[in-house]
């Protein structure tokens, strides 16, 4: 699902668009090749008798439900989660049905840090810890991909436009 550009303002230009990282999607995959392995076993080997129909629909219905839960809604949360960095704000959007939004100008940041477990260093991605001025203070995005990127790049951000802002630009 792309960003829509037209929450930008006139001289605001996205300098970063990211999705969490790939690897947040590993165990809902696991899930679902699992699902599909127990709904499967589930259908096929339901003893005979007058209810076998019954229980294979009820197994089918339970894999189903599980794959919709632990593998589709997942994929759904991660394909919709926009982490946006602009030449002003850094702009986070969530959710599938109910939309959250939050957006945080870059002259109100404080402290940008970043955490990388061994495994995250692995693929690549990480925790970012975003400290800023105002009633939320610290934000925390987890599987940040190239966390370490990402964290230069909002840093350089925020330092652009704290010049902008200074100069009156």
């Amino acid at each position: 699902m792309a960003f829509p550009d037209d929450v930008l303002t006139d001289d605001e230009d996205v300098v970063l668009h990211l999705h969490p990282h790939w690897g947040s999607l590993v165990l809902p995959a696991i899930s679902v090749v699992v699902a599909l392995g127990l709904t499967t076993l589930g259908v096929f080997f339901v003893p005979d008798g007058f209810l076998r129909e019954a229980v294979q629909y009820l197994v089918l219905a339970l894999g189903l439900a599980a794959i919709g839960y632990f593998g589709v809604a997942p994929w759904l949360r991660w394909i919709t989660t926009h982490y946006v960095i602009t030449t002003e704000r850094l702009m986070i959007r969530e959710g599938v049905v109910t939309r959250t939004g939050r957006d945080i100008p870059l002259v109100w940041l404080r402290d940008v840090s970043y955490d990388q477990s061994l495994i995250d260093r692995l693929t690549n991605s990480g925790t970012l810890s975003i400290d800023s001025d105002g009633e939320r203070g610290r934000t925390v995005l987890t599987h940040v991909p190239r966390v370490e990127d990402v964290h230069a790049t909002l840093y350089e951000a925020a330092e652009a436009a704290d010049i902008r802002r200074r100069s009156g630009g």
